[in-house]
């Protein structure tokens, strides 16, 4: 038996979630008492393949073939399933972001495997298996049991620490069959954002509402956020009056992050906006309303008009930068 660990890379890099995606996989795996493998697919220089083992991974399968180039959800779902039967993986843990949740579904179905969608803890039991996650937006959480033979898990994003090993893993380039015919997606065009940082990779997050009063009054949080190397982002209301762009919206119906610090000015905090930001680490709140329901999420809190506390935080940030 092992624990497969799918390890998603970006034009060839991994970045900090796959780390800590593999920190996790390796505890998980303690405690079953079983080796684990990460899974990359597609092109990845092997010395970036072996970053992978510094964090528990005793051994890394690349996989590499002209199918590899884009991501297919049935291509890629194919590959892991023949993987995880050929090495024995009874458990396979994806990160909980766009790509995880497009294969394990899938992979679910081909392997009937019960699924742990967004666990953000190791298992609370391994017999029976039962794993911990958060539900009703944050303000519950649930022991889900799974007593299927195979187990998918997805990790939340910035719910498990890095945990750095001396270990040196082996790595293989495998090979693996794939029908070309399965191959529905084909990418006509590619936009990539440059010289700023993606709201949903970012480690710390600078967002505003409608306690911002004015469009005309965002340039200090955007000082603020260039400060602290932090992308912007803001509630509905705010891209629905056109403040914002719409890809700054965070919240149910838009983006969902978790980042380690949400600096949340002038937001209320109303549930569907709490829902796409309570897996934040911390949450700092600015509101000129003490009652706001923010405050009850935020691990620090300042009730004060924001046009009046941005420009002081602004100040105290570049002393403190000097």
């Amino acid at each position: 038996m092992s624990v497969l660990v799918y390890t998603q890379n970006w034009d060839g890099k991994f970045k900090k979630s796959s780390f800590e995606l593999v920190s996790y996989a390796s505890k998980v795996a303690e405690m079953l008492n079983v080796n684990l493998i990460a899974l990359s697919i597609g092109t990845v220089d092997e010395n970036e393949l072996k970053k992978l083992g510094n964090y528990g991974a005793k051994k890394i399968l690349n996989v590499n073939n002209e199918f590899c180039t884009i991501l297919d959800n049935q291509i890629y779902s194919d590959i892991i399933s023949e993987i995880s039967l050929k090495e024995n993986a009874t458990v396979i843990i994806f990160s909980n972001n766009n790509e995880g949740k497009a294969i394990a579904p899938r992979l679910s179905v081909k392997l009937k495997a019960g699924i742990g969608a967004g666990v953000s803890k190791l298992p609370l039991n391994i017999n029976p298996f039962t794993v911990y996650r958060r539900t009703y937006s944050g303000n519950a959480f649930a022991h889900v049991v799974i007593d299927s033979e195979f187990k998918i898990l997805t990790l939340a994003q910035n719910s498990f620490d890095l945990i750095e090993t001396d270990n040196i893993a082996i790595i293989e380039n495998t090979s693996v069959s794939v029908d070309g015919f399965l191959l529905k997606t084909e990418v006509k065009d590619t936009q990539k954002q440059t010289g700023r940082i993606l709201l949903t990779d970012a480690d710390i997050v600078v967002s505003g509402g409608r306690g911002m009063k004015s469009p005309d009054n965002w340039a200090p949080l955007v000082e603020l956020a260039s400060l602290l190397g932090a992308a912007t982002a803001c509630s509905r209301p705010v891209s629905d009056e056109g403040w914002r762009p719409h890809e700054e919206h965070t919240g149910q119906t838009g983006k969902i992050i978790a980042p380690n610090v949400y600096i949340a000015v002038g937001i209320s905090g109303a549930t569907q906006h709490i829902a796409g930001i309570s897996s934040s680490k911390y949450i700092v709140a600015i509101n000129s309303d003490k009652d706001a329901p923010i405050f009850e999420v935020a691990q620090y809190g300042v009730v004060g008009d924001a046009m009046k506390v941005l420009p002081k935080l602004v100040d105290a940030v570049k002393e403190l930068k000097k």
